[in-house]
């Protein structure tokens, strides 16, 4: 049986949104939806480099220092573009290619002196914040040198490749008091975190790809976790049923099926890598009533009559996707000190072995 996900577990965006141990208030300004994770008591993070400086309103405001790791696709469309225009932040880059470096670096205006070719250099600058964007492989080593170093961490998901090398990152920060956060943003993303106050009897999502099928285990934690997080996030209750289906050819996996139950709902997540169609659709459905996100951006309700929302035309896709929110919610808890647990975040990554396991089982 899963870990209870529903609405008990969850603290809604009209009370309050909690990012692993931080709870913070709907009203203010900066805060993302939630990310369905209880407030958990105890602990504090270690002492913060940050220091302080007066703006021209004479409000005093933290300089955090943060390290951006890994500096492909996802930290250049997503995540620099949201933490360069950060008041208050010292951005410091760090990957191994220096030609990359450079490019990235004059993109956004980074000094010379904030630009580091190796982990070593950036460590030594006494980091407040990281945000880990290299490849799955290497975050086990990463994200134990930032936690041994008392450094607050944001990681893309998945944690790690194996459940084993997930669970002793999370069980380090937790020795270390040290906050570890997972990257699933479609739980800030507005449209998904809307249908949270949508009857939800039945729960549709499907993240389709053309011509991609792949080995099981990558597929399903680089990018089905974000079916499987959601789906999580949405369930209404206690999820007493696990099913799995799958569709593997030569040791390729072309569509995987999760069916999640429990009392008076039932929830499917669904990954075609064969679907003609690259395309991410939501649907929630209760009380005679539906609503369909489509690829993170339109929103239809239907009630008889179909009533179609669309993203506005200056909304930045970082901001439609949840990247903005998830961003300055985990910058807020290094500011205030707070210490946000993964635990949560472990709990998609035992649903995803679970999938792995069975797809493999049906794919010997």
């Amino acid at each position: 049986m899963m870990p209870r996900t529903g609405d008990a577990g969850r603290c809604r965006a009209a009370d309050g949104v909690a990012l692993g141990r931080l709870q913070v208030s709907a009203g203010d300004p900066v805060r993302g939806p939630g990310s369905g994770c209880a407030d958990r008591a105890g602990g504090s993070c270690p002492p913060y480099a940050a220091r302080t400086r007066r703006g021209s309103e004479s409000k005093e405001y933290r300089i955090v220092k943060v390290g951006c790791i890994g500096l492909g696709d996802i930290a250049q469309k997503a995540y620099l573009p949201v933490l360069a225009a950060q008041p208050g932040i010292e951005l410091h880059l760090q990957t191994r290619t220096p030609a990359t470096l450079a490019r990235i670096a004059e993109q956004h205006r980074i000094p010379d002196a904030q630009r580091h070719t190796d982990l070593d250099g950036l460590l030594a600058q006494g980091l407040d914040a990281a945000f880990v964007h290299a490849p799955t492989v290497v975050h086990p080593e990463i994200v134990t040198r930032l936690l041994e170093a008392g450094v607050p961490t944001y990681v893309d998901k998945p944690l790690a490749y194996e459940l084993a090398e997930s669970a002793r990152l999370v069980e380090l920060a937790e020795e270390r008091g040290v906050s570890l956060a997972v990257g699933f943003n479609r739980r800030y993303a507005p449209a998904y975190a809307q249908c949270v106050e949508h009857p939800r009897e039945l729960i549709l999502m499907q993240k389709n790809r053309v011509g991609l099928p792949e080995e099981p285990r990558p597929m399903i934690l680089d990018d089905f976790i974000h079916v499987v997080d959601t789906l999580r996030f949405l369930v209404p209750g206690t999820v007493d049923d696990v099913s799995v289906r799958a569709r593997v050819e030569d040791g390729l996996l072309h569509h995987v099926v999760l069916q999640l139950a429990g009392d008076g709902f039932t929830a499917l997540g669904v990954m075609n890598r064969l679907s003609g169609s690259t395309e991410e659709i939501l649907e929630v459905s209760g009380q005679d009533s539906k609503r369909q996100v489509l690829n993170l951006a339109d929103v239809v309700d239907h009630k008889g009559q179909p009533s179609l929302r669309r993203r506005g035309d200056w909304v930045p896709v970082a901001r439609q996707r949840g990247i903005e929110q998830v961003v300055l919610a985990f910058l807020d808890a290094v500011r205030a000190g707070k210490v946000l647990s993964a635990r949560d975040a472990l709990a998609t990554h035992e649903l995803c072995e679970q999938v792995v396991r069975e797809v493999e089982r049906r794919g010997a």
